[in-house]
């Protein structure tokens, strides 16, 4: 306990001693005054962006934990590459963005499950043939697609300013839905991590609790699409939960430490974005990473204490 109040307090204290230069007004400011204004969220658009892109942070941490846990990394990234089809199909029929990409992701995981029970080939050998296929495919339909103008960065990357009061709705809705089905097969997705055998036998139905688990991927990945990005979005699944993992001794503890994670990489990410006028999807990605490479000090000095 005492180590991780260190560790995120470290990480706070440090922030209020940076200091920098608004690009090209020349005036001083100071990083905590300017941070205590943008928790405060007094601009609208700020409000509407913020309060989507920490539904996103809490769904990716709990998500997170467990794809880290059953090391389903691979299986994220698979989900993302079909994410840019989901795209393509809502371009073409006029649809919302993150509900096609719902749908088609929910489709991809599906047919992965199937082929995983019927064929011989091994799950990287599945995962990468879905992964590049269904890419591949959308790529194939975007050069078709000659009368649409794609903000392909935006896409790959994320983009802030993308965000609408319906994408808004959406990512609530759907981050609502997901921490309570998530709630629901808490249980026997636990269970099974720990010994899938023994869930099987208490009842628990492990298997049900996967294929729902792998739909609730598909919906992270399409409520966070436009806050990360296609190419960035696996990341925001792996790094917190990863960081969380380094500084915790217990499966509570890691759940709790990704969801912590996976807010401030949002907070931070966020607030330099805005800020400095850099892409917001890499901005929370860094942050990430900046929070796991803190997080490598933890294990280091675990180490020293076990020799």
């Amino acid at each position: 306990m005492k180590n991780w109040v260190i560790f995120f307090g470290v990480l706070l204290i440090s922030s209020s001693f940076l200091e920098a230069k608004q690009i090209g007004s020349g005036e001083d400011f100071n990083l905590l005054t300017q941070a205590e204004r943008f928790i405060e969220m007094k601009d609208p658009s700020i409000r509407k962006v913020a309060l989507g892109a920490l539904l996103m942070g809490l769904s990716c941490g709990l998500i997170g934990s467990y794809v880290v846990t059953r090391r389903l990394s691979l299986f994220g990234d698979t989900l993302s590459h079909s994410a840019l089809l989901g795209v393509t199909m809502a371009y073409t029929f006029d649809l919302n963005i993150a509900i096609s990409v719902f749908l088609i992701s929910s489709v991809i995981a599906l047919i992965l499950i199937q082929l995983q029970k019927k064929t011989n080939l091994p799950g990287d050998a599945l995962l990468g043939l879905l992964a590049h296929s269904s890419l591949a495919v959308g790529l194939v339909v975007i050069g078709f697609l000659t009368f649409i103008r794609f903000d392909i960065m935006g896409l790959l990357f994320g983009d802030i300013l993308a965000v609408t009061t319906d994408d808004l709705l959406v990512i609530w809705t759907g981050g609502a839905l997901i921490l309570i089905v998530l709630k629901l097969i808490w249980k026997p997705l636990l269970a099974s991590t720990v010994n899938y055998e023994l869930a099987e036998a208490e009842g628990l139905n492990p298997d049900r609790a996967k294929a729902i688990f792998t739909i609730l991927m598909a919906a992270v990945i399409a409520i966070s699409i436009k806050m990360v990005g296609l190419l960035l979005i696996t990341g925001m699944l792996i790094i917190p939960a990863a960081m969380a993992r380094n500084i915790s001794d217990s499966p509570q503890k890691m759940v709790l430490f990704s969801i912590i994670g996976g807010l401030l990489s949002v907070i931070l990410g966020l607030y330099s974005s805005l800020e400095f006028n850099t892409s917001s999807g890499p901005s929370i990605i860094a942050a990430a990473l900046i929070l796991f490479i803190l997080s490598l000090f933890k294990i280091k000095q675990s180490i020293k204490l076990k020799n």
